[in-house]
């Protein structure tokens, strides 16, 4: 299994419409390509700027690839992400899982 994880940060003000533009786009893309075996979105609040992290996890790289392309390294961006991020990782992380709690993937969480 693998954990992909990209981070950026938007001001607080408009953390509760970046949240929900990410459920819309990258959660749904996510969720629709084969091999995606869930979503995290993390989020603290640092000040004025609302700092995500974006977890997803993937049955192989593979898979990451069907979503991310062949160069998975790079983020898959939507186009209104430049109108809510000041900052964002030009390089997405990938670790390989060697543990996850019991039923973690037992179910699919519904997004708010």
């Amino acid at each position: 299994m693998i954990a992909r994880l990209w981070r950026g940060s938007t001001p607080e003000a408009r953390s509760g419409a970046f949240h929900e533009y990410m459920i819309r786009t990258g959660v749904r893309d996510c969720r629709n390509t084969p091999g995606n075996l869930g979503v995290l979105i993390l989020k603290r609040t640092d000040g004025a700027l609302a700092r995500f992290c974006f977890f997803s996890l993937w049955e192989s790289c593979d898979a990451v690839r069907r979503f991310a392309g062949a160069d998975e390294s790079k983020p898959v961006l939507h186009p209104e992400d430049e109108d809510y991020l000041v900052e964002s990782d030009e390089e997405v992380l990938h670790y390989e899982v060697s543990a996850y709690p019991p039923g973690l993937l037992d179910s699919q969480p519904r997004a708010r």
